[in-house]
């Protein structure tokens, strides 16, 4: 009996790990503009979703951390991290997010059109990355950091400042706008 309670809880560690990682590709022959592959981990442990996306110098990183209601983006070409507060309206919950990924798997955007959230970047770096929570602590050590807040009922249209546009699978569509020389 021991030894099957053994053997059930080892299967557990070491298939969690497997289940909780989704690669999706999002784009290659589509005529939605966007290259490069996605991939998704959500750790339902610590509350944590992450997505990347590999597109050589436009690769990018988004971490969200459930747990203290903050998202952290870091972008590799502009060697920076900005984290906002989560728009709970807006983005999935942890389970919902996990589900949506498997559920879409190779099927690509189908549905409504991803919501589209602007923010504007504070241009003073944080100076204590821990008040953030260690997942996010961890993804920007070493890096400039900055705070964005959203703007409400924004238009890119009217905003002057240069921005970076990210497709956060068919989700989100974030626009991080500020004079950090994008």
């Amino acid at each position: 009996m021991k030894l099957t309670i053994v053997f059930a809880g080892l299967l557990g560690v070491f298939l969690t790990p497997a289940l909780a990682f989704t690669d999706i590709n999002i784009g290659g022959d589509s005529n939605s503009g966007i290259s490069g592959q996605q991939s998704v981990s959500v750790n339902n442990e610590h509350n944590v979703a992450n997505v990347d996306n590999n597109n050589g110098w436009d690769s990018w990183n988004v971490l969200w951390d459930y747990n203290t209601n903050f998202a952290a983006v870091r972008i590799f070409k502009k060697k920076v991290c900005i984290v906002h507060r989560m728009n709970k309206d807006a983005m999935p919950s942890l389970h919902a997010l996990d589900a949506l990924v498997k559920e879409k798997k190779g099927k690509g955007p189908e549905g409504p059109p991803p919501r589209s959230l602007m923010y504007s970047i504070n241009p003073e770096r944080v100076s204590d990355l821990e008040k953030l929570g260690k997942p996010i602590a961890g993804m920007c050590r070493g890096i400039p950091t900055y705070i964005a807040n959203e703007l409400e009922g924004a238009s890119l249209f009217f905003y002057s400042r240069a921005c970076a546009h990210l497709d956060v699978l068919w989700i989100l569509k974030l626009s991080f706008c500020g004079q950090l020389d994008f």
